[in-house]
């Protein structure tokens, strides 16, 4: 992964000058942090961050802001961390595997400790640039989620996302916490990927027969709603596996 951006203690008083939500996500190892963060109200609008941590906080702990949830999220409920078949036929969506990995730490008493029981949605276009459920299908595929684990740990198997018109490639993202039926705590968000990176998957089958997508992540207007810093936070680096790809989020959340 690579190295993060390391932030002046002006940078950060600017971030929290922004303030709502208090939630810190970075694409590096996520470390002990020195943070004492209040609880915010998050927002589904583009480019809302939250408030930052002090200035003696560790760099590794990067700000970033929550994002639409989109008009293509259903509360599917579907439990399951290999979420390219559709549950009724069975039916793969083609594509490259992608494992991701959500590493899920509250920030709390000066420290980040891994966040149990948290439900984490993720849900995404097939390579066709079609999403499952939505415009009268009921086919359910490239949706689930995962509880995290006793490390904090929600893993997925998925595919490289396709493209569809008017958007960049991205994969969107969803945390909730609840007090048995009650829901206490959400935040939404979606990452991105880097143009080269899509250019050198797509070149290959199930992707290279649609011909060139018409937006890119640098002209992508939510990408572009983001700070410098946030769009570091927000663009996965996936590395080469066996079969695919693989890559991680490490996801910091503050609440009271």
């Amino acid at each position: 992964m690579t190295a993060r951006t390391q932030l002046s203690r002006r940078d950060l008083l600017s971030l929290a000058a922004k303030g709502a939500a208090s939630v810190l996500v970075s694409q590096s190892v996520l470390v002990s942090c020195a943070a004492s963060a209040k609880a915010g109200a998050d927002s589904a609008s583009a480019g809302n961050t939250g408030a930052a941590p002090p200035a003696g906080a560790s760099p590794t702990c990067v700000l970033t802001a929550s994002l639409t949830e989109g008009p293509f999220f259903v509360d599917e409920k579907l439990n399951r961390s290999d979420i390219r078949t559709d549950p009724a036929s069975g039916a793969v969506s083609s594509g490259i595997p992608l494992a991701l990995t959500f590493n899920v730490s509250r920030v709390a008493n000066n420290a980040c400790t891994p966040l149990t029981g948290a439900y984490l949605d993720v849900w995404h276009c097939d390579a066709d640039g079609v999403y499952s459920d939505v415009s009268g299908s009921s086919r359910k595929f490239l949706r689930g989620y995962q509880v995290t684990d006793a490390n904090g740990v929600a893993a997925f198997t998925t595919i490289y996302p396709g493209w569809y018109g008017g958007r960049a490639v991205h994969i969107h993202f969803k945390l909730r916490l609840y007090a048995g039926s009650q829901r206490t705590y959400e935040f939404t968000s979606q990452f991105f990927f880097d143009d080269k990176f899509t250019d050198s998957v797509y070149a290959k089958s199930p992707y290279s027969s649609r011909g060139s997508r018409n937006v890119h992540t640098a002209n992508d207007g939510i990408y572009n709603s983001l700070s410098s810093n946030d769009k570091q936070g927000l663009t996965l680096q996936p590395s080469k596996t066996s079969d695919g790809y693989a890559g991680s989020i490490n996801l910091g959340v503050a609440f009271a």
